[in-house]
């Protein structure tokens, strides 16, 4: 399945092959009809690649959903630090940064069940999204989720390549656990700022699939 989030690139990029296949068939160059394919072909294997969306489950390995906290993006966590988060959740936190490379799916999904708190666009550079300078530099969306068991904030950070955010949320939605909210194009990252009352457990280098993986549970005494 394709996610409607990429209708406008596809459409363009449909229109493109079209284009160039054309031209391969109008053409008596051998070479020409070889180039032409091949960037067809490049374009629409790499387009159905970036723009599908799997269903999920979570994988909860006997935990209670309630108590989770999902990963919000498919990708590699490139860093875990203690910060301070001044913005919304207003204390010291674990940031979890997840990058995304434009081989993975790039479909955001909601980390908790709740309600949209805190939605904050700021401008900003395109660093490479792996750097982890572009936590605070890069263009961005915040996104501040107030659950049953506390606050939550993640952003959608835009990267190198990446010069777009989907972000469909409002403030005042309320929101379900996996529930997909938007996506970045065309490789990124995602910044989940984890608070003090929950168990972490993931860690860098791991692999996170969106709406799957438990990045972290909260306190049972919270």
């Amino acid at each position: 399945m394709l996610t409607r989030y990429g209708t406008d690139v596809l459409i363009g990029i449909a229109i493109t092959v079209i284009v160039l296949v054309a031209l391969a068939i109008w053409t008596d160059e051998r070479w020409a009809q070889f180039v032409l394919y091949g960037i067809a072909g490049f374009l629409t294997i790499f387009s159905l690649n970036f723009f599908r969306d799997p269903d999920r489950t979570p994988d909860l390995k006997g935990k209670s959903l309630d108590d989770c906290i999902l990963s919000p993006a498919d990708g590699k966590i490139v860093l875990i630090k203690d910060v301070d988060e001044p913005e919304y959740l207003k204390s010291h936190v674990k940031l979890i940064s997840i990058f995304m490379s434009p081989l993975d799916v790039h479909v955001n999904r909601a980390p908790v069940t709740g309600k949209v708190e805190y939605l904050k666009y700021i401008e900003g550079k395109f660093l490479v999204a792996s750097s982890p300078e572009s936590v605070n530099e890069n263009e961005r969306v915040m996104i501040g989720i107030n659950s049953s068991h506390g606050k939550l904030l993640f952003n959608q950070v835009t990267g190198y390549i990446a010069r777009r955010i989907v972000c469909e949320l409002k403030t005042g939605d309320s929101v379900k656990e996996g529930d997909k909210f938007g996506m970045i194009k065309f490789g990124s990252r995602v910044d989940v700022y984890v608070p003090t009352n929950t168990t972490l457990l993931v860690k860098e280098g791991d692999r996170t699939i969106g709406g799957e993986t438990v990045l972290a549970q909260w306190k049972k005494s919270q």
